[in-house]
């Protein structure tokens, strides 16, 4: 695992140790009190669709805290949340939560005022322990991890990532009913039969080794969808013969004594899943499932709007200096650059245009069922958007977006109170994205509140009073990225961007180019893709008695999902750079489709919103020839898999008992984007690419490199650590660009081609051990890839 040099500075707030410098070798324990807040938070999300068993919280949150000499502040949301329930009207337990339902987030917003606001750890926990008890369980899970992200005596402590607290929100329903029916006496004597009818079978019958069974699916069907067939295996639970589950970094779990010495006596099981498609797929964007509904990917949107929530205002939680408006709407863009090469790797052109006037060409069915068991909406082909017939709400969204058009138009703002607002000064990229996002900093509130949230409520078919509601992608952020129309309304907001952009000159030759410093080659190593195979921690699906002894919860049990997922090779690159004498600049990386789906190469000026930026950082040029050599490990808002639930349960456990240090570094930051989800899905003879690497001024800002070979940047909340200098996000490929003026000495093109590898093709034809999984995937695809 990556060790992330500030997410340590972070926890050492809350520990009784200090913490080493970024060259110090030391590890940083958690003491006692730490691993006290640790054990609480992880037991009070336990099996959140049932009631709280630990009896040590259920007496803590026997009463909520009123007394108002117990918070920093106490405002109007929390005196309408406290009088909402004590009259009954809070939304029942039970009911399904949506955090862009209007009446939903503001009880959740009271309810995180509760938490955040609480003067001591004492009162935090005890409203805590009371809300699990009493209140909505998506409110509560929100709220909790709202206040875990923004409070700063819990900084450091760790909640289970949010697919581990919420399966339902990730997978299919099939799965979830399956996961909440498991029965372990059931399944011991459902797998002896099962072997010994398999015995009888498999002796008296010969398999053809093109098809599955007798049913005549062609293997090459299956592809990274429903992988199992491939093996010969079922839809069941099977028994992890390895005491770990897999992931990208197991190969680290096997070498430790301890890990094993805590898991071993854990029974684990697990079971196939797919990305909630049939083989019939609804439509051509079905083939692109593996992307939009990776848990990563889905769970990076999530996280991104909690650390900046819109009902946030900067000024209270140190938002503003985080460039949060423009941060929110570049992430926008770069989450729509991304998906854009991942069509482009299948022959898929431009995402499509949202309109309210024209039907909207992809469905959709997310085959999920929510923690309530209602099953999500399900959306047509061709689907009429003004068919839900909310007109007044759709004209309100309709406005929003032609009074910001007419705005940049306009070039200036006047607000009511008489405030002017430049539109043509580069700074007025924050105004656009707090305006974009609907957040509490918008530059008129007045006129501009919550068109974002009445977008995502309109495509759910929600009304502005609406209190009780029917699930639907959209009206959570962990699972709106699924949907394809995510992509084509955001794609608005993504126009918006370009537009502001398209206003503002492009930059000059004399605006980018350096004096002294020239790059005069860069290599990059082989870019490879291929699929892996993960174990996703479910155990909070169970549906197991609980046990205790002499107090202490006994977890003899977890259950995994497991499922193929995009994954790549490790790689690095070296750029040789001549500088005339010793100086300190910006380095960034960014790559870029080269082709559109036609072949045809695609110029700068149309193609520069699709350069993702994937690394930046501060290096010291001495005078001469540099080599710069960057390796992906060392890119600093790339995250490898987090610890799962389980194990982090573990290691608390045996830490709290005095048998194990627990280490601070332990879990990835919540916020950084999945490492293996930077590249699209490459091709057999190579998908090409462009990269380009840029050096820029150093400009002094809020963070400072501590080393040219291992920066490491969390990217957290109130300390601007998520940019490097004062230059807007994503510069220079943030305006229009002018060909000519980008043949500068310090910017360097290179053509590249991703590769992929099919971890899949050894299954095609005959299985040797059919039936039985292929542990020699995990040798191939995990120890070898991350040790060559």
């Amino acid at each position: 695992m990556k060790i992330t040099i500030a997410l340590l500075a972070l926890v050492g707030l809350v520990a009784a140790v200090s913490v080493p410098s970024p060259t110090s070798h030391a590890v940083t324990v958690a003491d006692h009190s730490f691993l006290e807040k640790q054990k609480f938070l992880l037991e009070i999300v336990y099996r959140m669709e049932d009631p709280l068993m630990f009896e040590e919280w259920i007496k803590l949150g026997h009463t909520l805290v009123y007394d108002k000499t117990h918070y920093n502040r106490f405002d109007e949301y929390m005196e309408k949340f406290y009088e909402s329930y004590k009259m009954g009207a809070l939304l029942p337990q039970g009911e399904y939560f949506g955090a862009l339902v209007k009446s939903h987030s503001k009880q959740a917003y009271g309810l995180f005022k509760f938490f955040y606001f609480a003067k001591d750890w004492a009162t935090f926990q005890q409203n805590v322990a009371w809300a699990r008890v009493h209140v909505n369980e998506g409110i509560f899970v929100y709220a909790l991890t709202l206040a875990v992200i923004h409070r700063d005596d819990v900084k450091g402590l760790i909640l289970p990532s949010i697919y581990e607290i919420f399966p339902q929100q990730f997978f299919n329903g099939a799965f979830i009913y399956n996961a909440e029916k498991f029965d372990y006496n059931t399944w011991v004597k459902y797998t002896q039969y099962e072997k010994e009818l398999g015995d009888v079978y498999h002796h008296g019958k010969h398999y053809n080794n093109k098809y599955y069974n007798n049913d005549y699916f062609y293997a090459k069907d299956f592809k990274t969808y429903q992988w199992w067939k491939l093996m010969g295996l079922g839809e069941n639970w099977y028994s992890m013969e390895t005491h770990f589950p897999l992931r990208e970094n197991s190969y680290e779990l096997v070498s430790n004594e301890k890990y094993l010495s805590f898991m071993k006596n854990i029974k684990m099981f697990w079971y196939p899943v797919d990305y909630s498609r049939d083989i019939e797929f609804i439509n051509q964007h079905s083939v692109l499932s593996y992307f939009t509904e990776d848990l990563g990917w889905n769970a990076y949107w999530y996280y991104l709007n909690l650390d900046y929530a819109f009902f946030l205002d900067g000024e209270t939680y140190g938002l503003k200096k985080e460039r949060r408006g423009e941060w929110w709407i570049y992430n926008v863009q770069q989450i729509l650059a991304r998906y854009y090469m991942e069509r482009v790797s299948h022959g898929f052109g431009d995402i499509p245009q949202f309109s309210f006037d024209y039907p909207y060409k992809y469905g959709y069915d997310p085959e999920l069922i929510a923690y309530n068991g209602v099953g999500y909406s399900y959306r047509k082909n061709y689907y009429e958007v003004q068919s839900y017939g909310n007109y007044e709400m759709m004209y309100l969204i309709q406005n929003a977006i032609s009074r910001i058009y007419n705005i940049i138009d306009t070039g200036y703002y006047t607000t009511y109170d008489g405030q002017k607002i430049d539109m043509r000064q580069p700074m007025a990229i924050e105004y656009l994205g707090n305006y974009m996002q609907g957040n509490s900093d918008v530059f008129d509130k007045y006129f501009f509140n919550y068109w974002y949230l009445l977008s995502q409520m309109y495509v759910s078919h929600v009304d502005y009073y609406d209190f009780t509601v029917s699930p639907s992608v959209f009206l959570n952020w962990e699972t709106m990225l699924r949907d394809p129309m995510f992509y084509s309304m955001h794609k608005v907001i993504a126009n918006v961007y370009a537009y502001f952009y398209y206003h503002l000159p492009s930059y000059t030759h004399e605006e980018l180019a350096l004096s002294g410093i020239e790059i005069e080659d860069a290599e990059v190593s082989e870019l490879v893709t291929y699929f892996d195979l993960v174990d996703f921690d479910v155990t909070n699906l169970l549906n197991d008695k609980m046990v205790f002894q002499d107090g202490k919860f006994v977890w003899d049990k977890s259950l995994y999902a497991r499922q193929q997922r995009l994954n790549h090779k490790p790689f690095n690159y070296n750029i040789t750079v001549k500088s005339d004498k010793p100086q300190k600049y910006i380095v960034s990386a960014f790559y870029g489709p080269k082709y559109d789906e036609y072949g045809q190469i695609l110029s700068l000026k149309e193609n520069y919103m699709n350069f993702i930026k994937f690394d930046t950082f501060v290096w010291d040029f001495n005078a001469g020839v540099n080599v710069v050599s960057r390796s992906s490990d060392d890119i600093p808002f790339f995250a490898d898999d987090r610890t799962t639930y389980s194990e982090l349960y573990q290691y608390v456990m045996a830490a709290y008992e005095g048998k194990y240090e627990f280490p601070l570094s332990i879990s990835e930051p919540r916020s950084a984007f999945p490492e293996r989800l930077l590249f699209p899905r490459g091709w057999a003879n190579g998908y090409p690419v462009q990269f380009v690497f840029f050096i820029s001024e150093y400009e002094s800002s809020s963070v400072e490199e501590k080393s040219k070979h291992a920066a490491s940047y969390y990217p957290g909340i109130g300390a601007g650590a998520h940019f490097i200098g004062n230059k807007p996000f994503g510069y220079p490929f943030n305006r229009p660009i002018a060909a000519s003026q980008f043949c500068v000495p310090n910017i360097y093109f290179k053509d590249v081609r991703i590769y992929h590898n099919d971890t899949l093709e050894s299954y095609y034809s005959e299985y040797s051990n059919y039936g039985h999984f292929d542990y020699n995937f995990y040798e191939n695809y995990y120890t070898k890839y991350f040790n060559y």
